[in-house]
């Protein structure tokens, strides 16, 4: 286990146990991105981490909403760069850029989110960053529970890479043990 995914367990961010996830699935370990978000000291820290990872390549940081607002920020600090806000579209699914951001040719974007689990949210800053014809140069995020699974097609960095395994209600063996189940 990593220093940061201790210090994200000691503050209650990753948890153990038996829990039903919003998607039915059943699962052992727990990652509540709120928990994360509301230690400054720490999410400085990972947003510093890929900072660093990307330093020198984007010109332009963007997230999506909302936990994405905060780590696009505090990314593009580290770097002496802006960041936008992709929030989602409300002419249809997607995300757009509004309020005035410029984004276009020109523009190297670097992602970044909270916790990994599909990748939709990312893939729909993806869309929205080469609508606008600017290239995306990477996507940092802050956990990983995939363990590496889901590929953006351009550099990938995790602060905190986790296999999260997780089972239908039927096939669950924590619920065969009669482990209590805790709904997230």
């Amino acid at each position: 286990m990593s220093n940061l995914e201790a210090v994200l367990q000691e503050r209650g961010a990753i948890l153990r146990g038996h829990f039903q996830f919003a998607s039915g699935r059943h699962g052992d370990t727990y990652i509540e991105k709120f928990r994360i978000l509301q230690w400054p000291d720490i999410t400085g820290q990972m947003c510093a981490l890929i900072a660093d990872h990307f330093r020198g390549v984007p010109n332009l940081v963007a997230g999506p909403t909302t936990g994405g607002i905060i780590l696009a920020y505090e990314t593009a600090r580290h770097l002496g760069l802006a960041s936008f806000i992709a929030e989602r579209r409300e002419d249809g699914p997607g995300r757009e850029f509004r309020r005035g951001f410029e984004i276009g040719p020109g523009h190297r974007v670097l992602i970044v989110d909270d916790v990994l689990t599909t990748g939709g949210s990312v893939r729909e800053v993806i869309d929205a960053v080469r609508a606008r014809g600017a290239e995306v140069v990477g996507v940092g995020m802050l956990v990983d529970r995939t363990g590496g699974k889901v590929d953006f097609g351009v550099p990938f960095f995790a602060c905190i890479p986790i296999d999260v395994v997780s089972w239908t209600p039927e096939e669950c063996p924590l619920c065969e043990k009669g482990v209590e189940l805790k709904v997230t």
